[in-house]
């Protein structure tokens, strides 16, 4: 039974005892390494059955009375962006709950709200039955989505790369990325599926609804496999050392509040381009395409596979080049994408495919070093805090509107200024490098 401090019921004193228990029994990177993989593939596979849904079913099912289609899905996608809103404010609540009431508390409340939220989708009337009332639904289970994701940063990232060798830390920081692509390649092919093998109405009336049902099987193996790490005597370790400590978030702001404004730039080009590359060409090809659905999901799954394998070459690369180099390269190469992507796009459909097999590409190469980059600045005892608000703030002012942004502009003033929001993007990335090697310098 968990001790009670004077906050109440604590897992504090059940993780010293678990650690001591396995305190003979070291834990190898690896298996840190498939415990991150498995938490942040959770974490992005509700993300993407939310997404693809936003494209695939609330312009429909939540939103019919839109005078045409392109309107229902900005209305999904302005709903979808209400997440990123949210999870700094998750971040927030849940650090004052892991001070008081132990990391395990906080990530058990997490994932359950996470998959909570995600699962209840499964259930949402549409338009048609309850009015207004799906809307507002939609937009709180999104928001709750947002919320529990705050909170479901554990620290493991943080704990891989502090056992990671010093030659080999770009190795070690592009593990955790993997978990995107792979939790997108399975939200695809569950949505891919019954989208190939349902009519159009079984699909509305209830195919979509199980892969919000999967989700939350997954995150219950994934609560799982963080507890079993957080648990262990290398984690105690660096949480005694105040490494992976949860810091009241005002002293952050205090302490590094100019290495969180930078860091959250800092990925500004590989965050614009991650849903730029997932999302929205789902919502164009639906749109104004005329492949089937299903075709395009594959050549998206195919493309998240070529996501995997920059990824991993992402981390080669940065240990012999440096994890600022790389970035910077990316942030070229994302420039210069953003001039090539737009015309790809409107080339057809074999040019909207190589836009995504291409994007997934050269964001597997930015993404994989981009969440290195954010802690990177942050002194013992604020990286835990640091790193995760960064993070917040970085998804929000980079992807968070990225979807609707993308759409409204494309629609209104053609797919040039697609590639406009994505070259913005990467000259606040290159910018954001610059002055973070000026103040080093300085320093």
């Amino acid at each position: 039974m968990a001790t009670t401090s004077h906050y109440g019921p604590s897992s504090s004193s059940l993780e010293r005892d678990a650690r001591r228990i396995h305190d003979d029994k070291p834990v190898s990177p690896g298996s840190i390494a498939i415990g991150v993989v498995i938490g942040r593939m959770s974490e992005f596979f509700d993300f993407f059955v939310y997404g693809l849904a936003s494209v695939l079913v609330f312009p429909q099912l939540v939103f019919p009375f839109a005078p045409d289609r392109l309107t229902g899905t900005l209305y999904s996608f302005a709903i979808f962006s209400l997440a990123f809103l949210a999870r700094p404010v998750g971040s927030v609540v849940f650090m004052t709950i892991d001070r008081m009431y132990g990391r395990g508390t906080k990530l058990t409340i997490a994932l359950f709200l996470l998959g909570g939220s995600t699962a209840s989708i499964a259930f949402l009337p549409g338009y048609a039955e309850i009015g207004g009332w799906s809307i507002a639904l939609l937009a709180l289970f999104r928001l709750g989505q947002g919320f529990a994701l705050g909170g479901a940063w554990d620290g493991l990232a943080s704990l891989l790369a502090l056992n990671a060798p010093a030659n080999h830390r770009g190795w070690y920081a592009m593990i955790p990325q993997l978990g995107a692509p792979i939790g997108f390649a399975l939200a695809s092919t569950l949505f891919g599926y019954f989208v190939a093998n349902l009519s159009s109405e079984d699909f509305l009336s209830w195919g979509w609804r199980y892969p919000f049902f999967v989700a939350f099987a997954i995150n219950v193996v994934a609560l799982f496999a963080r507890l079993r790490l957080v648990m262990t005597k290398e984690f105690g370790t660096l949480l005694e050392q105040h490494e992976l400590e949860a810091a009241p978030i005002l002293e952050v702001l205090r302490v590094h509040g100019r290495d969180i404004l930078i860091g959250a730039f800092v990925p500004l080009a590989s965050f614009a381009m991650f849903h730029l590359v997932t999302i929205f060409p789902l919502g164009w090809m639906s749109l104004y395409g005329n492949q089937p659905i299903g075709t395009f999901m594959v050549v998206q799954v195919v493309g998240a596979m070529v996501g995997v394998v920059a990824i991993i070459a992402s981390g080669l690369i940065a240990d012999r080049i440096g994890r600022r180099a790389q970035l910077a390269i990316c942030a070229v190469i994302i420039a210069v994408f953003s001039f090539i992507g737009p015309t790809l796009i409107a080339s057809g459909n074999n040019g909207h495919d190589a836009f995504v097999i291409i994007g997934f590409g050269v964001l597997g190469l930015s993404f994989g070093q981009a969440t290195g980059s954010i802690s990177s600045r942050f002194g013992r005892g604020y990286r835990y805090t640091g790193a995760a608000f960064t993070s917040d703030l970085a998804w929000l002012v980079g992807a968070g509107f990225a979807p609707l942004v993308a759409l409204s502009l494309s629609s209104r003033f053609g797919l040039t200024f697609v590639g406009y929001y994505l070259l913005s993007g990467a000259i606040c990335t290159l910018a954001a490098l610059a002055f973070s090697k000026a103040l080093e310098q300085r320093e």
